[in-house]
């Protein structure tokens, strides 16, 4: 693998937090069930309701998109290295993003923009950031060196960072903050 370490522990922080659910060192659809449940319960969507099923919906396409991608083995699972084997790929050639990439970038930024005013501001962010189990203070930090003393971050803004985050080689990249976590 051609990827450095400090890409690689970005890329293991996301697999780990947001991505591997269950713990079992790979994603599978059990992963992303839960992290339907789990998000569904942060926002208050009821089973049943509009929201949880348009989560529900954009989850599973992301995970089909993920799955069609990175599962190389097609085993049904995407282990660690089918994680940063993919994403290594993308920082190679960031203009080759796939339409689940774009999915899931979407989804993060209307996760945290929950007021739908066109940008995320600090508590917005750090709402959805703890609930992944950051502190509360990491998440303000991480928001500040995202934002770059902004107030918030527009969705233009917010997918310019996501490059960043699977490409950048600079620890001091404002993109490396975009999931809540200050250092890797």
């Amino acid at each position: 693998m051609s990827i450095s370490d400090f890409r690689k522990k970005k890329l293991l922080f996301l697999f780990n937090v947001f991505f591997d659910v269950n713990q079992s060192g790979e994603i599978d659809v059990k992963d992303f069930e839960l992290a339907i449940e789990r998000v569904c319960k942060l926002r208050g969507w009821a089973k049943d309701t509009p929201k949880n099923k348009e989560t529900y919906d954009v989850m599973m396409e992301i995970w089909t998109g993920l799955r069609s991608k990175a599962d190389k083995d097609n085993d049904g699972q995407v282990s660690v290295d089918e994680w940063c084997n993919m994403w290594d790929a993308y920082a190679k050639d960031p203009s080759s993003v796939m339409d689940w990439q774009n999915a899931y970038m979407n989804f993060m930024f209307d996760l945290e923009d929950a007021s739908h005013d066109g940008g995320i501001d600090v508590t917005e962010f750090t709402l959805v950031c703890s609930s992944y189990g950051l502190e509360k203070t990491e998440c303000e930090e991480a928001f500040s060196k995202m934002a770059q003393g902004q107030s918030d971050v527009t969705r233009e803004q917010f997918a310019a960072l996501w490059k960043e985050y699977f490409a950048a080689e600079d620890v001091d990249a404002p993109g490396n903050f975009i999931f809540g976590k200050t250092s890797f």
